[in-house]
């Protein structure tokens, strides 16, 4: 998954998404002169569906002239921060972080939440959340991995006091479980899904299909943009609907995973499972979880634990205004 939550402006501009993510580097600058509105998308399931769009040519049809910009995750931060680009997938938490260190974006669609791509994993001989504790755990403290597992081992009446944590970049986790450095590690698919696949008797304990909503991706707009091109991206958010149609109509199956695996040089086959583990949504479920509420069904809920995490974290030292950084008004409803 994405890389998430404790991205400072500092780092996202020189670090690089991990390479399955097959994005292409930087944006150049954008043109104002140019009439076309500009997104930045990155490797995640919810974010690779607009692929469907451009390539049934929905955007088209819908009379707006829009260009996507395929970089790695972190780059595609950057290049909204830089102003190269409009709007960019993000995580909820990620918007706050670009927004508190100097870049604010408006979230105007939710294209999923993590529904079981993101993992707590656990070798062998660990058999339950409850057998974490004196063990050591591998997680890229910070991150929305490192959330999650605070949440998983509050599910067993544990606290991260009850368990030693290892910090180890999200990438390096199914090699620190497989060499045994530690019990269990906390990370995003693929990282998670790999683990699985190399470690004889491993298994997923605790997941984001158990805590849905921890994680919600986003659209977000400059509000430039959206002041300036309003009627644009309120188009934009309807081929959203109709992507999410066309992603659900059983007949269309085949063709979804085609195009969605060639995006990132994998298989149909291998595309299915990754797709599964995310909850694409649609316009109406929108509107719901757009509606203010606490806890994660909502955005304004889940947002808000995430933004007591960054501060806990000295990911930025005052709490963000969460309600600043989401408008459902497009939605049409």
């Amino acid at each position: 998954m994405k890389q998430t939550i404790s991205l400072l402006i500092p780092i996202f501009l020189t670090i690089s998404f991990f390479s399955g993510c097959g994005g292409n580097g930087d944006a150049t600058s954008k043109d104002e002169s140019q009439s076309s509105i500009t997104i930045a998308y990155s490797d995640w399931p919810g974010w690779v569906a607009w692929e469907i769009g451009i390539q049934k040519g929905f955007f088209k049809e819908a009379g707006v002239d829009v260009k996507f910009e395929w970089l790695d995750y972190v780059a595609s931060m950057d290049a909204f921060a830089s102003n190269k680009v409009d709007a960019v997938c993000m995580t909820n938490g990620d918007g706050l972080v670009t927004g508190a260190t100097g870049k604010k974006g408006i979230g105007i669609l939710l294209n999923d939440f993590s529904n079981g791509n993101d993992m707590v994993v656990a070798s062998a001989d660990i058999k339950s959340i409850a057998d974490l504790k004196g063990k050591k755990i591998g997680v890229e403290t910070g991150f929305v991995s490192h959330l999650l597992l605070l949440k998983a081992l509050e599910s067993a009446g544990l606290s991260e006091s009850d368990v030693e944590i290892i910090n180890v970049p999200t990438d390096q986790t199914p090699q620190a479980l497989e060499t045994g450095d530690v019990h269990a590690i906390s990370a995003w698919q693929p990282h998670s899904g790999l683990a699985l696949k190399k470690i004889s008797g491993s298994k997923a304990l605790f997941t984001s299909a158990d805590i849905p909503g921890l994680i919600y991706d986003v659209l977000f707009v400059s509000p430039e943009s959206l002041t300036k091109n309003r009627s644009d991206w309120e188009k934009v958010v309807q081929v959203w609907g109709r992507i999410v149609e066309f992603m659900n109509d059983p007949e269309n199956k085949d063709e979804m995973l085609s195009i969605l695996s060639a995006r990132v040089q994998i298989t149909p086959d291998e595309y299915s499972p990754l797709l599964a583990g995310t909850r694409i949504l649609n316009l109406k479920e929108n509107a719901e979880r757009f509606s203010k509420g606490d806890g994660f069904t909502t955005v304004y809920g889940s947002s808000q634990i995430v933004n007591q995490f960054n501060v806990d974290n000295k990911v930025y030292e005052t709490a963000e205004e969460v309600n600043t950084y989401f408008d459902s008004s497009l939605l049409g409803n």
